[in-house]
């Protein structure tokens, strides 16, 4: 009972998705584009820096296939814990020197490796208010929250937090801290109920909202969570601002592969009262894809945040149609933005392609987002491309997306699911890790724009830390604004979205030419900060109630 089994059903499926694709080609501008700036360029180095690593497993993992990436060890580097399927999951402590090639160092987890096997994906986040990020391990099976601590070192705390792993298959995962509470509110999406009757046809598993309770000593303590039904196949999800006025909303992608009848969904997270879906009521538009990932991000600076969702054929964008409600009602934008990447821009395939992991954000320094779409078949889908290499989206100051994937070396035979872009070596470029089903893991060095002489920097930069005094010491649900001239360009600190994979730590901002900015803080709790004037090309760490920010050296 897998994807496999529909081959012959696809047919339908084939030639409409067929038609769209040609109908979309048709749409392409007939008039020649300017000259467009060069790619970056990135090298794959996985091997050299030391991650060998792979995600395989039967149909349960065909879906799947998460990193976090997260500093675990206080040296405010990003450190990597993979899923590995039927392979136990791995931990790689970062070990790059600034500007240099990628490094990292295996770690050995003091868990049992039964429970590191069957491991879908994870996120990170600082449950406890400690100082130390925790995970929320996703698996097929008892989902893991395991307790960091000092050194990269992690516990079991299922018993500790009142957390019940259950018994699903676990796809979806997102936290968020509500108005007055101590702890964040957490949110697990379930996949396949494989034991129901006529499993896998419509018989997706609930999806579950555990928000914190306090235990004896102050501790978090969830242990009466709510059940988000019906649940249609959960593959992402994320708390979000959508309306841009501070109040929390779940948004939930799914796979509308086993639950046709299925639909987006956005449940309304009301601080004291159960959550509760919006319907065509509130204007909530019904939309049925094979949701993978969802990717948030304000493109066009109104406050609101545009969604990228990744599914079989083309991706979508959606924007907030404030001219038809006041409610979630949105519209499609990725055709005229050039952002629908419905088939393979390299190697010949004209059949639609397949994307999970999505990620917002500057890979070439110019101050505009980029995004990035982790692509691969399924496992043998005959009617979907069988080389379907990654996409990466570079913006455009006319608004338009323009593919970039081969040009800047992302294109591998390889089918990607999960993934992470951080800054792994300090160097003020942010490179790739990307999980792949049934191959090693790819990671890719941003080496920055190809020169006569060789490879160098890109525009200027910035990355941020956000610390303010607990609960929520990470700042999660902070807005930053960086203005840089007459533009304000917006980051959202969020846990959860993409495909299986979370990160937490630096808030990257591309500045362009611009040698230093202006940045602002809406934190969680809607106070605004004075603003703070930081030079390009620095890490900076902004303290609530700090009137400068302060600098961070990455260790030589």
């Amino acid at each position: 009972m897998n994807r496999l089994h529909t081959a012959a059903a696809p047919r339908r499926l084939w030639r409409t998705l067929r038609a769209a694709c040609a109908a979309l080609a048709l749409a392409a501008p007939a008039h020649a584009a300017p000259p467009a700036p060069p790619a970056p360029r990135f090298a794959e180095q996985a091997a050299q820096a030391g991650i060998v690593h792979r995600y395989d497993g039967p149909w349960e993992h065909f879906v799947g296939g998460g990193a976090a990436a997260f500093d675990c060890d206080g040296d405010r580097r990003p450190d990597l814990f993979l899923a590995g399927g039927s392979n136990p999951a791995q931990l790689f402590v970062n070990r790059s020197a600034p500007g240099a090639a990628l490094a990292f160092e295996r770690r050995a987890l003091d868990i049992p490796e039964r429970l590191l096997k069957g491991v879908i994906g994870a996120y990170p986040l600082d449950i406890d208010d400690d100082g130390h990020a925790d995970l929320a391990v996703l698996r097929v099976g008892e989902n893991l929250v395991l307790k960091g601590g000092p050194d990269c070192a992690f516990t079991l705390a299922n018993r500790a937090f009142g957390v019940d792993g259950g018994a699903d298959w676990t796809t979806a995962f997102a936290a968020a801290w509500e108005e007055g509470a101590a702890h964040p509110t957490l949110a697990f999406g379930g996949y396949v109920d494989r034991s129901a009757p006529g499993a896998p046809w419509r018989t997706c598993h609930d999806n579950w909202l555990f928000r914190p309770k306090a235990d004896a000593a102050g501790g978090p303590l969830y242990d009466a969570p709510q059940a988000l039904s019906p649940g249609y196949c959960a593959l992402s999800m994320l708390f979000t601002d959508w309306a841009g006025d501070g109040r929390l909303s779940l948004r939930v992608s799914n796979d509308r592969q086993y639950h046709i009848d299925g639909q987006e969904q956005l449940w309304r997270i009301e601080p004291g009262r159960p959550a509760r879906p919006y319907t065509a009521a509130d204007g909530w538009r019904r939309m049925s894809i094979w949701g993978m990932g969802v990717a948030e991000a304000d493109l066009d600076g109104d406050g609101a945040p545009e969604y990228a969702l990744t599914s079989m054929g083309d991706v979508k964008l959606q924007t907030l149609d404030r001219a038809e409600s006041d409610g979630p009602t949105y519209r499609d934008i990725a055709l005229e933005r050039g952002a629908t990447a419905h088939r393979p821009h390299a190697g010949g395939d004209i059949r639609p392609s397949t994307s999970w992991h999505a990620a917002f954000a500057d890979f070439d320094n110019d101050s505009l987002l980029d995004l990035y779409i982790a692509k691969g078949n399924v496992e043998e889908m005959p009617d979907f491309a069988a080389f379907d290499p990654d996409s990466l989206l570079l913006g455009g100051w006319e608004g338009v997306f323009r593919e970039a994937g081969e040009a800047a070396g992302l294109a591998l035979p390889t089918r990607g699911r999960g993934g992470a872009v951080a800054d792994f070596n300090s160097d003020g470029m942010l490179d790739l890790l990307v999980i792949n089903r049934g191959a090693p893991a790819s990671l890719f060095r941003n080496l920055g724009w190809q020169r006569e002489a060789g490879f160098g920097p890109m525009g200027n930069w910035l990355a941020l830390a956000l610390r303010q005094p607990p609960p929520n010491r990470d700042a999660v649900g902070a807005k930053v604004q960086v203005r840089v001239g007459d533009r304000v360009l917006t980051r959202t600190v969020q846990i959860g979205g993409g495909h299986a994979s979370g990160g937490l730590g630096w808030v990257h901002v591309g500045l362009g030419t611009a040698p230093r900015a202006e940045v602002r803080v809406r934190w969680p709790d809607g106070a605004w900060s004075h603003p703070v004037r930081v030079l390009a090309n620095q890490f900076a760490v902004i303290g609530r109630g700090a009137a400068e920010a302060r600098t961070w050296l990455p260790p030589q």
